[in-house]
């Protein structure tokens, strides 16, 4: 018997409006489309992949649905505030961004939210 341990995960974020999402996806955060599908669309990451799924709950959450680990968050907030991104700000018991960025436990973090509302992340790990 295959292991769940064993097998890739994919993120599956909702989507209200599908051609809203993956143009904001490809030309916004310039993610490739892999596979196109009437409901769904699949973008790579990385050695990774997630799709988006069109429904009417999409950006509902009031939590993170994905992060992507970078290796310069400075950079990528830079590059991302060029593309019209908007970094969000929180003053939550244990979780304070200042200029965006919360830092905690070796990890510098900025949130924003894509096309649908859906909360995303961008980090950095400071310390191994």
């Amino acid at each position: 018997m295959d292991m769940l341990g064993d097998a890739p995960l994919i993120a599956i974020i909702p989507a209200a409006d599908l051609a809203r999402a993956k143009a904001f996806y490809t030309d916004t955060l310039g993610l490739k489309l892999t596979e196109e599908k009437p409901q769904e669309l699949t973008f790579q990451c990385g050695s990774t992949e997630f799709g988006v799924y069109e429904t009417p709950s999409g950006g509902q959450a009031a939590h993170t649905l994905a992060s992507f680990k970078v290796a310069d968050l400075d950079s990528e907030m830079e590059a991302l505030r060029s593309r019209g991104i908007t970094f969000e700000d929180y003053d939550f018991p244990g979780l304070k961004t200042v200029n965006g960025i919360a830092e905690a436990d070796g990890i510098r973090a900025a949130w924003f939210k894509d096309s649908e509302g859906n909360i995303l992340c961008v980090n950095e790990r400071t310390t191994m």
